[in-house]
């Protein structure tokens, strides 16, 4: 294990650079969130509480150890959920940063008690692997840090229950883009799910050769997405044909628990299946409208 750490300066510059993004993007409200950079083997710089991460200063930051000790510090204490950063780092040593934020679509997914864990997307699943939701505890306990530590280094962000998203990497800035994955794979899952409500899932194949190109890109952490073991569903292109191809779909790559699964989405409610290809639709439509032109 080769780390590099940032210097204190680098470190607190890039602390608060991120919690301007943080803040612009409206990941976090009012004075949520919290971030925190590893400088050393046992030394950490995160942000304080009761301040906007829109709007901190260098000096507004906190020195810790990984002890929980506070070496330097300002006016401000450090927040109360710095315990599951630290968690965090002493489970796995060869993280040097973290983020917790609220975003919007990612947090309605942690309130919903929904992990994102659905293998449609390539790059969520390369470079940030299914995104598991532990089970509620009340922020700031200790309840946090112990829900949290068997993913530590299995995984490379959660959602908490009913509170928000953590993300952590060997970077800060690495931590800070899988928060952004984490929100935008969300918005995905919300779009499919239930705006578009249909789905491509990948084959189990097709989750194998995405695992290879991760594993070559040295990421060996993200776990197995649910994937369909049969056939893929996504091989043809699409002309404007209503029929949806079925497959067998498991949790994980073959060898999954999980009972089947259907990859076509169920109608929205109020709608059924009419067994009508797409021409045959529109062929009843210029037949109404022609008969409305002749009556009206």
């Amino acid at each position: 294990m080769n780390l590099k750490f940032l210097s204190d300066f680098e470190a607190k510059e890039l602390i608060l650079e991120i919690g301007r993004r943080m803040y612009t993007k409206n990941y976090v409200a009012a004075n949520d969130g919290n971030i925190s950079c590893k400088t050393g083997p046992d030394t950490i710089w995160t942000t304080p509480t009761g301040v906007s991460k829109g709007y901190m200063k260098g000096d507004d930051l906190v020195k810790m150890g990984l002890d929980g000790r506070v070496i330097q510090q300002g006016k401000l204490k450090p927040s109360s959920e710095i315990k599951m950063h630290l968690r965090v780092y002493n489970e796995n040593p060869e993280v040097c940063g973290v983020c917790h934020a609220h975003p919007p679509v990612s947090t309605s997914f942690a309130i919903g008690g929904i992990s994102l864990d659905k293998a449609i997307y390539p790059e969520a699943l390369v470079n940030l692997g299914t995104v598991p939701c532990v089970h509620y505890e009340a922020p700031g306990s200790q309840g946090i840090p112990d829900s949290i530590a068997p993913y530590c280094t299995t995984h490379n962000a959660l959602l908490l229950a009913n509170h928000g998203a953590l993300a952590w990497g060997a970077s800060l800035m690495e931590a800070w883009y899988r928060l952004e994955s984490v929100e935008h794979y969300a918005m995905i899952l919300m779009y499919t799910g239930n705006i578009i409500g249909k789905a491509n899932v990948l084959s189990c194949d097709q989750v194998r050769e995405l695992v290879k190109i991760r594993e070559k890109l040295g990421i060996r952490t993200g776990g197995l997405p649910s994937c369909c073991v049969d056939r893929a569903t996504n091989l043809a292109d699409v002309g404007g044909s209503s029929g949806g191809a079925r497959a067998l779909c498991v949790a994980g790559v073959p060898g999954g628990t999980a009972g089947p699964a259907d990859t076509e989405a169920a109608p929205p409610a109020g709608s059924a299946k009419t067994g009508l290809s797409a021409l045959d639709i529109e062929s009843i439509v210029r037949e109404v409208v022609s008969a409305l032109g002749k009556n009206g």
